[in-house]
């Protein structure tokens, strides 16, 4: 059966933060070409439909974290499984929920494949530190980490699903056009999905105090983090009429 490695946790934690700032090193002053960053017209060679692409990427994370919850010895008397749970929850969002309702444009095979690569890497350190690693006091559940966390971690999910809504509505059936958003935290920020995620996967993070879940929330910042600043930017050149007052991604800061 397996067990806990303080080792192979402390290097797949390690290694995430140091993908993390390679992500952001990358790009920070160039953006990911995808979506509307990219330099010339989509072609549909070497691209999947959106949907199609966005469903796959995600799966594996969904998965593994349901395949290693299910054979964690003795799990249902420690934090393992709700903590997990959590996880899943906002897997299954990306999943089964964002992929079917998306307008966006075909997406490319190479960041399809590093993706994936990215969510099974991930599905397994999480799911397998919280099973196999993870000790909780009993009454972890009343600690301030863990309340405070859930409670950001659940206001970060519903900015971040509510942002997909109202992107979503931009656009009727079969346009790929790009339009201003509006409403709900986009009238203070220009990347309110992504602020949502990161806000998301800090409570995350402060709920379990694990490392690998402080890792996989500073992946998140330096990975979208970047991309909603260069959303901003080409809002602003883009939109003549755009709000001035808007930032890229924390509300009346930056």
């Amino acid at each position: 059966s397996m067990r806990c490695f303080p080792g192979l946790v402390l290097a797949l934690s390690s290694l995430l933060g140091a993908l993390a700032l390679l992500q952001l090193s990358l790009y920070l002053r160039v953006p990911s070409r995808y979506g509307k960053h990219e330099e010339r017209p989509c072609r549909r060679r070497g691209r999947l439909p959106a949907r199609c692409a966005w469903f796959l990427q995600e799966l594996p994370s969904f998965l593994l974290g349901i395949c290693v919850s299910c054979k964690g010895p003795g799990c249902l008397a420690s934090l393992g499984p709700p903590a997990l749970l959590t996880f899943c929850m906002s897997v299954w969002d990306k999943t089964f929920i964002y992929p079917f309702f998306t307008r966006g444009r075909p997406f490319p095979l190479q960041l399809l494949f590093f993706g994936t690569l990215f969510c099974i890497y991930n599905g397994f350190l999480q799911g397998y530190y919280l099973i196999y690693c993870a000790e909780y006091p009993n009454d972890w559940c009343t600690d301030i980490r863990f309340t405070s966390g859930l409670l950001l971690f659940l206001l970060g999910m519903g900015i971040n699903i509510h942002s997909d809504l109202l992107l979503r509505q931009l656009r009727k059936p079969g346009e790929v056009t790009y339009k201003i958003p509006q409403g709900g935290l986009f009238t203070y920020v220009s990347g309110a999905n992504y602020f949502g995620e990161i806000v998301e996967w800090f409570g995350f993070a402060i709920a379990t105090w694990s490392l690998p879940a402080f890792a996989f929330a500073f992946f998140t910042l330096c990975c979208i983090g970047p991309r909603a600043y260069h959303h901003h930017r080409y809002y602003l050149k883009t939109f003549t009429d755009y709000p001035k007052s808007r930032k890229a991604l924390i509300p009346f800061i930056f």
